[in-house]
């Protein structure tokens, strides 16, 4: 089921952004192999989304630049992703920036998505 959104939860960050991003939690899975090489899979929620990719808080440990696999658990819908951002640790999980390696801004099922995620797709 699409996720609603309204115009007041999203953000508009042009000078690095590449599309706007909104203010949504949608359950997922990340696998992939931690900095360790060892294999994880975790449940988590996206803080933020962007037709792009987005923002997890996560307790497993990754590098900035690997490739992980993430499941909307809403849709099953399943991509693989780059990891682009790592930041601070807060009570054992790390915010953690992820990039869809081909652009879905369908992915995460918005209803009303920002006027810039639909050039993205089309």
């Amino acid at each position: 089921m699409p996720q609603k959104t309204s115009p007041a939860n999203w953000i508009a960050d042009r000078g690095r952004r590449r599309s706007l991003r909104v203010l949504l939690s949608v359950p997922v899975s990340v696998r992939g192999l931690d900095v360790n090489r060892k294999n994880f899979q975790e449940e988590t929620k996206t803080l933020v989304v962007n037709a792009h990719g987005a923002l997890i808080l996560i307790a497993s440990q990754l590098k900035a630049g690997q490739t992980i696999t993430v499941t909307n658990l809403a849709t099953k819908a399943i991509l693989d992703c780059r990891v682009v951002y790592h930041g601070q640790a807060q009570g054992g999980r790390t915010q953690v920036g992820i990039e869809f390696l081909q652009p879905s801004p369908s992915f995460w099922q918005v209803n009303f998505p920002p006027e810039d995620w639909k050039s993205v797709s089309e």
